[in-house]
C-alpha cells in the first residue's frame, strides 16, 4: 500500500513525552497535549507512546472522542476505563466512596447513588483521578485520550480537573487534539499558560524527514529516492505525513513513479505539480470506485469518521463477502482501514476522504441514502441504545425528516440527563426545540426536558428565564408544569436564590389552584419549608414546621417516600429546641422510610442527623461513624464529608484537637478541590471553632476570613461564630467582658432570625457567667432548665456548674459539691469545657467555702498549661496562691512529671530527686548529682513524703522505681 511502517521525524517530541512518562512512574504525574493539523501524525505518536508504556509495565487506559453523531456524555472516559479492565482486574472497593461513583462509567461496578450532589462531574473526576492512582501504584498509569476535538463537554470538564490535580499521582494524561478552534484546544493552551501541562505543537516534517518517509513508503534507502519524486512530494504535501503517503501511493498508482530491479525512477512525462488539493485527489480516487463500493462508502461517510460494518451492510443489502471485497479493494483500501480499537468497524484514513465522498453526493441522493441508513440503524440497534439515538436523529435530519429528528434529539437529551451529562443534554434539547416548531406537544416536552437539564447543569438563571416560554407554548397540563416549577424552586434553593425559588413555589401553587390534590402540594410544601428557613423573620421556624409537617403527613399516605424523608428530616431539625425526644422520633421515621423504600442517600442523611442528635444528647459518636462508613460503601462522597465534618465538630467539643485538626484538613482538602460549597463553608466554621477552643485568635479569624471568601454568610451563622467560637476564645484569653459581648451578639442574631442551631451558649455558658457575676439567680437557672434544649450535654455541664455556684452562695456546701460532681459527670467527654468551667467556679468555691477548689484548680492549671493556653493557666495559679497554696514555678521538664504527681503539686526539682531515689542514694549523693545542698535535698524528700502520702524513705524509693518502670 506504499505506507510507512517506521516512526520518522518525531524523536524530540517522543523524548519529551517519555520524560513525562518517567516522572509519572516516579509519582510526579502531569499532562501532555499533542496538537497538530489533521494527518500530521498525532495519533501515530500517541500509539508509539502507548506501545512503549505497555512495554515498560505501565497500565494503559485508552479512549477517544466520538466521531459519529453528537458527542455522547463521558464516552472517552468510559472507553478508557473499559480498556483498563480488559488489561487486568481492578478492585473498586479500594477506592472507598469513589468506587460506586464510577458506576456511571462502568456498570459492573454498581449503580451510583441517585443524588444530585453525587452526580457532580467534579466528584466523578476525583473518582477517575483516584482510579488512575490505584491502577498506576508502583508502575505508573498512562491515560491516553485521542480525538479530543470531538469530546463532549462533560469529558472536558473532567479533563480540566485531572490536569489541575495530577501532580502527586503516578499518572500521565496524554491528550491528542486536532489544531482547530475547539474547547479541548482552549483547555490545553490555557493549562500550558498556567504551567499545568506540556503542550507539543506537532509540526510538519522537515526536508530530511520527508525524504526518510518517502523512502520508507517505497521501502528503499532515502538517498535512492529520485530527486524529481522528492521535489514533487515536497511541493504538494508541505511535509504533512499523511499527504506524503497518499501522494506517493498516487504517484505509484498513476505510473508517475515506477519501480524496477535497480530501484525507483520517475516517468518521463512529469506534471509540474501533483493534484492541487488532496480533496481533489481524493475525489478522483472516489470516482474510480465501482457503484456499489461508492454507495457503501458514502453511507459510511454519513455516519461519521468511523462506521460499523453491520449497519452499512444492512443498508446496502450486500452479503458479507461482497462488502469485504469492496472495502479491501485496491481503491477502497486507500480510503478506509480497519479500526484499531473497535471490532468490525472501519475508519476513513483522513477526514478529507469522508468530506470528498459527501461532496460528490447530489442532494436527492444524500437524502435517499440517509433515509436508508436511518432504517438500517434502527434495524441493527433496536431501541437505539447509547449514541445510536443521536446518530439516528442526525440521519433523519439529513433525510429531511425534521420532526422525527427533533423527537429523537429530545429522547437523546433525556438520556444524557440520566447519564449525568446535563450540559450535553442542553445542546441536544436546544437542537430538538428548533426542529419541533410545528408540534406544540412535542416542543413542550422538549422544553420541559430542557428546563430539567438547565437546572441540573446549574444554569438556574437561564432555566428561570425560559420557564415562561413553556407556559406560552401550552401542551403540558398544569400538574406537570407545577412539578416543573417545583423542581426549579429547589434548584434555586440549592443555588442560594431564595427569592426566585419562592416565586417558583407561588407559580406552582397558582397552576394547581385552590382545590389541588394533597399529593400534588406536598412536594411544593417541603421545598417551601426549606426556602422559609433562608428568609429573615421571627416566625419562619413555625411556618417551616407547619409546611414540613403537612408534607410529611401527606407523603406517607400517598406514598411519596423522597418527600417524606425530606420532610421528616427537616422536622427533626426544626423541633429539636422544643422537644429533643420528638425530634429524634422524626429522624427515626425518616430513617425507616428510607430503608423501606431503598433510598440509600436519604438513609445516610438521616443517620448523620441522628448521629448529631446522639452526640449532642449523650456524646455518642457511634451513629456518625456508622453514617460515614455507609456513605463510603454507597459512594455518597458529599454525605461522607458531611459526616466527617460533624465528627470534627464533636472532636472539638471533646477537646480532642488533634483528631479535629486531622479531620478538618482532610475534609477541606477534598471539598475545596471538589468545590462542595456548603460543606466547605461548614468545615471552615468548624475550623474557626477549633481555633477558638484553643485560644488561638489569629487562626480563628483566618478561618472566618476563609469562610467569607467561600461566600459564607457570617450573619446567618452568628450563633456558631459568636457563641461557640469567639466567646470561648475570649474566655481562654481571660477576657470575660468580651466573651459576654460575643454571647450577646449571638443571642441578638437568634432573636432576629431564629435558628435550628442550639450551641450558642444561651442554655449553658451564658447562664454560668451571669450567675458568677451575680447578675442571674435561681429564677434564671429555672427558666433555662425548663427549656428542653438545656438537656443537650454540652450545655448541661455549664448549667449544673451554675447550680453549684448558686447552692454554694446560699450556704449549702454539700449540695453545691454534689451539683459540681454531677456537672463533672455531664462534662466528662468535654475536656476543655469542663476544665474551663472548673476554673470559673473555683472563684465562688473559694469565696463561699465549698467543693475542692484547690484540687480543681490544679487539674485545670495542668490542662491549660499542657494545652498552651497561658492566660487561663496563669489565672489558675493566681487563684491557688490566693488560697494560700504554694505554687511551683513552671520550669522546663514539667512535661516529664506523671499527671498523678503533677496533680498533687510535685515540682520539677522534686521529681528529679524522686528519680534518684531509685538507686537508694543518700541525701549527700543526690545533692552532689544535682548541685544542691544536703539540707535542700532533705526538704524535697520531706515534701515528697507529704505529697505522696507514703510512710518513709524506703517506700518512697520503691514508689520511685515503680514510676520509672511505667
Amino acid at each position: 500500500m506504499y505506507r510507512s511502517s517506521k516512526f520518522i521525524g518525531r524523536d524530540a517530541e517522543l523524548r519529551a513525552v517519555l520524560n513525562s512518562i518517567e516522572s509519572a512512574r516516579a509519582g510526579l504525574g502531569g499532562a501532555v497535549f499533542v496538537v497538530g493539523e489533521s494527518g500530521v501524525g498525532k495519533s501515530r505518536l500517541a500509539s508509539r507512546v502507548a506501545e512503549l508504556a505497555t512495554g515498560a509495565g505501565m497500565r494503559v487506559m485508552r479512549g477517544r472522542g466520538s466521531t459519529i453523531g453528537t458527542a455522547v456524555p463521558l464516552r472517552p472516559l468510559t472507553e478508557a476505563l473499559l480498556s483498563l479492565l480488559r488489561s487486568g482486574p481492578v478492585d473498586p472497593t479500594v477506592l472507598g466512596p469513589y468506587g460506586p461513583i464510577l458506576g456511571r462509567l462502568v456498570p459492573d461496578w454498581g449503580r451510583p447513588p441517585a443524588d444530585q450532589e453525587n452526580a457532580s462531574l467534579v466528584i466523578l473526576a476525583e473518582a477517575v483521578l483516584r482510579l488512575t492512582g490505584v491502577a498506576g501504584a508502583g508502575r505508573g498509569c498512562l491515560l491516553l485520550l485521542d480525538d479530543l476535538q470531538d469530546a463532549d463537554t462533560e469529558t472536558l470538564t473532567v479533563l480540566e480537573y485531572l490536569i489541575d490535580n495530577l501532580a502527586l499521582q503516578p499518572t500521565l494524561l496524554l491528550g491528542v487534539v486536532r489544531a482547530e478552534p475547539c474547547a479541548a484546544s482552549s483547555i490545553a493552551r490555557s493549562a500550558a499558560q498556567r504551567g499545568q501541562c506540556t503542550l507539543i505543537e506537532l509540526g510538519r516534517l522537515d526536508d530530511d524527514g520527508l525524504r526518510q518517509m518517502v523512502g520508507a513508503c517505497l521501502d528503499t534507502d532515502p538517498e535512492r529516492v529520485p530527486a524529481a519524486a522528492h521535489a514533487l512530494v515536497s511541493t504538494s504535501s508541505a511535509g504533512n505525513p499523511f499527504l506524503i503517503e497518499e501522494l506517493v501511493a498516487g504517484m505509484v498508482d498513476s505510473a508517475l513513479l515506477i519501480g524496477g530491479p535497480e530501484g525507483w525512477r520517475m516517468s518521463e512525462e512529469l506534471p509540474a505539480v501533483l493534484p492541487g488539493t488532496l480533496a481533489r485527489g481524493m475525489a478522483q480516487g472516489v470516482e474510480q470506485l465501482g457503484p456499489q463500493a461508492r454507495e457503501l462508502l458514502s453511507m459510511g461517510a454519513l455516519l461519521g469518521q468511523r462506521f460499523p460494518l453491520a449497519v452499512v451492510q444492512a443498508a446496502t443489502g450486500l452479503g458479507d463477502r461482497t462488502v469485504l471485497d469492496h472495502l479491501c479493494g485496491d481503491v477502497a483500501g486507500r480510503l478506509v482501514t480497519v479500526d484499531d480499537q473497535l471490532t468490525d468497524w472501519y475508519a476513513f484514513r483522513h477526514r478529507l476522504t469522508r468530506e470528498a465522498l459527501l461532496s460528490l453526493l447530489a442532494p436527492a441522493e444524500r437524502t435517499r441514502l440517509a433515509r436508508r441508513m436511518a432504517d438500517a440503524v434502527e434495524a441493527v440497534f433496536p431501541g437505539l441504545p447509547g449514541e445510536w439515538c443521536q446518530v439516528s436523529a442526525t440521519l433523519h435530519l439529513e433525510a429531511d425528516s425534521p420532526e422525527t429528528a427533533g423527537r429523537l434529539f429530545t429522547e437523546a437529551g433525556r438520556r444524557a440527563i440520566a447519564q449525568g451529562g446535563a450540559t450535553t443534554a442542553v445542546g441536544l434539547l436546544d437542537r430538538a426545540i428548533g426542529l419541533l416548531g410545528k408540534d406544540p406537544g412535542a416542543r413542550a416536552a422538549a422544553l420541559e426536558a430542557l428546563l430539567h437539564a438547565l437546572a441540573e447543569a446549574g444554569l438556574v438563571e437561564r432555566a428561570l428565564a425560559s420557564v415562561s416560554t413553556l407556559d406560552q407554548i401550552g401542551g403540558v397540563d398544569p400538574r406537570r408544569r407545577a412539578q416543573l416549577h417545583t423542581r426549579l424552586a429547589w434548584a434555586a434553593t440549592v443555588a442560594g436564590r431564595s427569592a426566585e425559588g419562592m416565586a417558583q413555589v407561588e407559580q406552582a401553587r397558582s397552576l394547581l389552584g385552590p382545590d389541588a390534590a394533597a399529593e400534588d402540594t406536598a412536594p411544593i410544601d417541603v421545598v417551601a419549608a426549606h426556602l422559609v428557613l433562608d428568609t429573615a423573620g421571627q416566625d419562619q421556624l413555625a411556618t417551616a414546621e407547619a409546611l414540613a409537617h403537612r408534607a410529611a403527613t401527606v407523603a406517607e399516605t400517598v406514598p411519596l417516600p423522597v418527600v417524606a424523608c425530606q420532610a421528616w428530616q427537616l422536622l427533626g431539625a426544626l423541633i429539636r429546641h422544643r422537644d429533643p425526644a420528638e425530634a429524634t422520633r422524626c429522624l427515626e421515621r425518616a430513617l425507616a422510610i428510607a430503608a423501606e423504600h431503598r433510598l440509600p442517600i436519604w438513609e445516610i442523611h438521616a443517620l448523620i442527623r441522628l448521629g448529631n442528635d446522639d452526640a449532642l444528647r449523650d456524646a455518642s459518636l457511634d451513629r456518625l461513624e456508622q453514617a460515614r462508613d455507609r456513605a463510603s460503601q454507597a459512594g455518597a462522597v458529599t454525605a461522607r464529608h458531611q459526616a466527617e465534618a460533624s465528627l470534627a465538630l464533636h472532636a472539638v467539643l471533646r477537646g480532642d484537637f488533634d483528631t479535629a485538626t486531622a479531620l478538618v484538613h482532610q475534609v477541606l482538602a477534598a471539598t475545596t478541590r471538589l468545590k462542595l460549597l456548603e460543606t466547605t463553608q461548614y468545615v471552615l466554621l468548624v475550623d474557626a471553632v477549633l481555633a477558638g477552643h484553643r485560644g488561638r485568635r489569629r487562626e480563628m479569624e483566618h478561618a472566618l476570613g476563609e469562610f467569607r471568601r467561600w461566600d459564607g454568610d457570617q450573619a446567618l451563622h452568628a450563633p456558631r461564630v459568636h457563641g461557640l467560637a469567639r466567646a470561648f476564645c475570649a474566655l481562654l484569653e481571660e477576657d470575660r467582658p468580651r466573651a459576654l459581648d460575643e454571647l450577646a451578639r449571638a443571642f441578638a442574631a437568634e432573636e432576629q432570625s431564629p435558628t435550628v442551631f442550639h450551641l450558642s451558649g444561651r442554655h449553658g455558658l451564658h447562664l454560668l457567667l451571669q450567675v458568677m457575676s451575680g447578675e442571674a439567680g435561681w429564677s434564671a437557672y429555672e427558666a433555662v432548665q425548663s427549656d428542653s434544649a438545656s438537656r443537650l450535654r454540652w450545655d448541661l455541664q455549664f448549667a449544673l456548674f451554675a447550680k453549684a455556684v448558686l447552692l454554694g452562695r446560699a450556704g449549702r456546701p454539700e449540695e453545691a459539691a454534689q451539683a459540681a460532681a454531677e456537672a463533672m459527670r455531664a462534662g466528662a467527654p468535654y475536656a476543655m469545657g469542663r476544665h474551663l468551667a472548673l476554673r470559673l467556679v473555683c472563684e465562688s468555691a473559694l469565696a463561699d467555702g465549698w467543693g475542692a477548689p484547690v484540687l480543681w484548680l490544679r487539674a485545670a492549671e495542668e490542662h491549660f498549661h499542657r494545652g498552651d493556653v497561658p492566660a487561663v493557666a496563669s489565672a489558675c495559679r493566681a487563684l491557688l496562691r490566693q488560697a494560700g497554696v504554694r505554687v511551683a514555678q513552671r520550669r522546663s521538664g514539667a512535661g516529664d512529671i506523671p499527671s498523678g504527681l503533677r496533680s498533687v503539686g510535685v515540682t520539677v526539682r522534686e521529681f528529679e530527686v524522686l528519680r534518684l531515689l531509685v538507686g537508694r542514694l543518700s541525701n549527700r549523693e543526690i545533692a552532689g548529682r544535682l548541685h544542691l545542698s544536703p539540707r535542700t535535698v532533705e526538704r524535697h524528700v520531706s515534701s515528697l513524703l507529704g505529697k505522696t502520702g507514703l510512710p518513709n524513705r524506703i517506700a518512697l524509693s520503691e514508689f520511685a522505681a515503680e514510676v520509672q518502670g511505667r
